[in-house]
């Protein structure tokens, strides 16, 4: 049984020539049941970024503490 989170940035973070803002917004569906969508090295939270921004997350060295998420089911 999967999950689904919406997910936003806490703030504007500049790193490695990449830009995350609090405008980039992304609603992800985890492939098992948990409690935070990062719990799994965060693999649908980077292809979803990377699928809707082109943003590289492993490049902007981002962590779980970047963002804000709210369980939506």
């Amino acid at each position: 049984m999967s999950k689904v989170f919406k997910i936003t940035p806490k703030r504007i973070k500049r790193t490695n020539g990449t830009v995350l803002t609090p405008e980039m917004t992304v609603t992800v569906t985890t492939a098992i049941h948990t409690l935070n969508p990062f719990s799994n090295g965060a693999k649908e939270v980077k292809e979803a970024y990377q699928r809707l921004y082109g943003f590289d997350y492993v490049k902007a060295c981002c962590n779980p503490n970047d963002f804000d998420f709210v369980k939506l089911d």
